[in-house]
């Protein structure tokens, strides 16, 4: 217990000044950042180089980062952003004829669906948010749009897909369907119509904010200008990595996991890109808009785990058969499959890191005697409510660490379920209090933001006080009657 001086330490109110007489000294739980035994509060490392290097090579990461990193459209600011985005949502529609021509007879194809539409409209959601705030400020007018206006009413032959008409004298419509894209085909395919269809109006609607809309093939009933899909994601390209380096192992998950982690790995590109846009626009002092890409952050955290809840879905034996084929786990090693991918170990850190940024949100310094100076920036914040961009920019923050943690619990959650819970401890035996693998480490290590934490505990307990002091009031006003 620490005996603080709330009235020197407390913003000033807007109480009435007649509050009764109270206690100069409120005492308050401070949480404890001492970690449980056996955790320590340091970034996650990779796995091994070889073991990483093997993954990239299974993934065909390298070429796969050059499509994302391609730079065509200088004056789009935002297209590293876009680019793996919308990539990640073709290699979804990739994965859809993936499990629909799997020819297994157990293979579980109608909850496959569902959650393949459910991670779908996932991703649309994310992309409709992103283009909302593509057209802001310096980045509105610069993504490649396709209309009458941007063509000067020219369009070209090889446009067969493009369908132009009027709604009215003064109005022409350009509706684009994308060409390369994998979606329009299996619109026209028997079993995989019915995920198509609803693919499309999830983009209908989704994009009901945004001033264009992605051009894949959508209704597009508002009319709207439709952003130039096949140049900037490349369809093409994308499909054209479709083979692993292992698809000669005769197993049908292969494919499945080999789709189904490029599309994790796409979506961490970009996390890792809006990491360092929520820094910039910190340091801009945009916060508002920084807060927004600390909330997609959150979202993509999210996302994450709903693609690695895929596994759920694959067969056991088939899996574990797979396992041993691609040879994933030599004997002396330990860390968690995750730690595989740096990009995924980046980011984590990138996100851990942003807890350096709170001085400046707050306008204060660290106190060098380590004393509460940033704490009681954050009480005087939130008491005022003044800055309230500052006030969901800091949630936001927050918000980030929570999906954060929650993904490598349940990440630790699925090993366990998929693979058996000798895995998820680590190929440890033997367990005990004081040892503690990296991936248990990241979801019980103290909060990233401990000033935070305890202005937000100092707060409650200061509310809890004075409402307990109001009741002592009313109740000696009525006794008195």
């Amino acid at each position: 217990m620490l005996d603080l001086d709330w009235k020197a330490k407390m913003v000033s109110s807007d109480l009435p000044n007649k509050s009764p007489k109270l206690s100069n000294k409120l005492n308050v739980m401070i949480p404890s950042t001492t970690p449980f035994r056996g955790v320590t509060n340091i970034s996650p490392v990779s796995a091994s180089d070889s073991s990483c290097t093997a993954y990239e090579h299974y993934l065909r990461l390298p070429e796969l980062r050059k499509l994302w990193t391609c730079k065509e459209f200088p004056d789009w600011k935002n297209e590293s952003i876009f680019k793996p985005a919308l990539q990640a949502i073709e290699i979804t529609f990739r994965l859809i004829s993936t499990v629909l021509l799997d020819p297994r007879p157990y293979a579980n194809r109608r909850e496959w669906k569902r959650r393949i539409e459910s991670l779908a409209t996932a991703q649309i959601e994310l992309i409709a948010i992103l283009c909302e705030d593509d057209e802001d400020g310096d980045t509105r007018g610069k993504a490649p749009v396709v209309d009458m206006c941007s063509s000067k009413g020219i369009l070209g032959r090889d446009g067969s897909c493009t369908e132009v008409w009027k709604v009215s004298p003064e109005t022409t419509v350009v509706n684009k369907t994308s060409e390369a894209s994998l979606l329009p085909l299996l619109a026209t395919w028997q079993k995989s119509e019915d995920m198509a269809q609803k693919i499309f109006y999830s983009i209908e609607c989704e994009m009901r904010r945004c001033p264009y809309t992605l051009g894949i093939g959508e209704p597009n009933l508002a009319g709207k200008p439709n952003l130039d899909y096949d140049a900037v994601c490349k369809p093409s390209d994308v499909h054209s990595l479709k083979k692993n380096p292992y698809d000669h192992i005769e197993n049908h998950e292969n494919q499945t996991l080999y789709t189904t982690n490029q599309i994790l790995e796409s979506w961490i590109q970009v996390a890792k890109q809006l990491v360092k846009r929520v820094i910039e626009r910190i340091e801009s002092k945009k916060f508002d808009k920084a807060s927004g890409d600390c909330y997609l952050l959150e979202r993509i955290w999210k996302l994450l785990s709903e693609i690695e809840d895929l596994h759920l879905l694959m067969d056991p034996d088939d899996f574990l058969k797979l396992k041993n084929q691609l040879l994933m786990r030599s004997l002396d090693e330990s860390e968690a499959f995750c730690f595989r991918s740096r990009a995924l170990v980046e980011i984590t850190k990138s996100c851990k890191e942003l807890k350096h940024k709170v001085p400046e949100i707050l306008g204060v310094e660290v106190d060098p005697k380590g004393g509460p100076r940033i704490q009681e920036a954050a009480m005087r914040l939130y008491k005022e409510k003044r800055d309230f961009e500052k006030i969901s920019l800091l949630q936001g923050l927050q918000a980030t660490e929570a999906a954060l943690k929650r993904f490598f619990y349940g990440y630790k959650q699925l090993l366990a379920v998929v693979m058996g819970s000798l895995e998820a401890k680590g190929n440890r035996v033997l367990v005990s209090p004081d040892t503690c693998d990296s991936l248990t480490q990241l979801f019980l290590e103290p909060t990233y933001f401990p000033s935070l934490d305890a202005a937000k505990t100092f707060l409650g307990e200061f509310w809890s006080h004075e409402h307990s002091a109001l009741e002592k009031r009313n109740r000696r006003k009525y006794s008195k009657k």
